[in-house]
């Protein structure tokens, strides 16, 4: 994704960077921790044929700004809350993956009018268990061993050893590795790297994920809602999908076959079907220029 697509809106003095393509019914894509608007990049480009997408880089993420300040999902929240404001739009569904999930929820929570359903990717704030690599993160002093880890050098030789194994057979490198080496390797810059430790800590310590949405749904069983997870998950496990639905009557879950931490990139075009099967079952059109795909 071209980044002179990405347009700006300042909030509380910060810039925050976003792409708006499309008409029709708002759906706002919401990355994962370390992401960018990049991660959903095969969906703006096919859901913008029917919907109007909104795909946002949340601060200190991506090329938004990085300001010191409040990393929680509070604060992401309010900036989803602002930017729909911002942009004239009442509400809208929310796609979020991983941290965003965990985003999107807590803006349901905080800001119900603004949410109409809910798809939930590999998200977060289901259940306690992630992977322990995030737990190790958040661990004091991981401020100096994390740019080590994501230096040139080591990633460069990690990379090359990963598409050795990748070419005789050893190593499947998919997509959700790919992305997840990509993301990790942005804590090299100082600022993503601290941006990156205070969104982690307000969610995860050593233990595990310490948020969970799952006792606020019982204000929302009328809420319908889609999960989609990959069988082959390492960051977030997919048994947290039971969580959820034990508490949301409406909701659905697909679990796609073969598929890690970003199923939405591991097979996109079965997540197209799936989230477009999912908004006509709950009602929603197209949008008035909307093409077939």
């Amino acid at each position: 994704m071209a980044t002179d697509q990405l347009q700006t809106v300042v909030l509380h003095g910060d810039q925050l960077k976003y792409i708006d393509q499309g008409d029709g019914p708002v759906v706002v894509l919401i990355h994962g921790l370390l992401g960018a608007h990049s991660n959903w990049e095969p969906q703006i480009e096919t859901l913008s044929r029917r919907y109007r997408v909104i795909a946002p880089d949340l601060f200190g993420h991506g090329a938004s700004d990085k300001p010191a300040g409040d990393y929680s999902l509070s604060a992401h929240a309010a900036t989803v809350r602002d930017l729909l404001e911002a942009l004239d739009i009442p509400s809208a569904t929310l796609v979020g993956h991983s941290l965003g999930g965990g985003v999107a929820m807590q803006t349901l929570y905080l800001f119900p009018d603004r949410v109409e359903r809910l798809c939930l990717v590999a998200s977060g704030g289901l259940g306690p268990e992630v992977s322990p690599l995030l737990r190790a993160a958040t661990l004091p002093g991981s401020e100096l061993v994390l740019p080590l880890l994501a230096s040139k050098a080591l990633t460069d030789a990690t990379d090359k050893v990963l598409e050795q194994f990748n070419k005789i057979g050893l190593f499947k490198l998919g997509a959700s590795a790919t992305e997840a080496r990509k993301s990790f390797a942005s804590v090299a810059d100082a600022s993503t790297r601290q941006a990156f430790l205070a969104t982690a800590r307000s969610v995860i310590n050593y233990q595990g994920q310490t948020v969970t949405a799952t006792p606020h749904f019982e204000k929302f069983k009328n809420l319908q809602a889609l999960l989609v997870w990959g069988a082959e998950d390492s960051i977030i496990p997919n048994t947290h999908t039971q969580n959820a639905v034990a508490e949301l009557p409406l909701g659905r879950v697909e679990i796609f076959p073969r598929a890690g931490h970003f199923p939405h990139l591991d097979y996109p075009d079965r997540f197209d079907r799936v989230f477009a099967e999912f908004m006509t079952d709950c009602g929603v059109g197209f949008g008035p220029k909307a093409v077939n795909s």
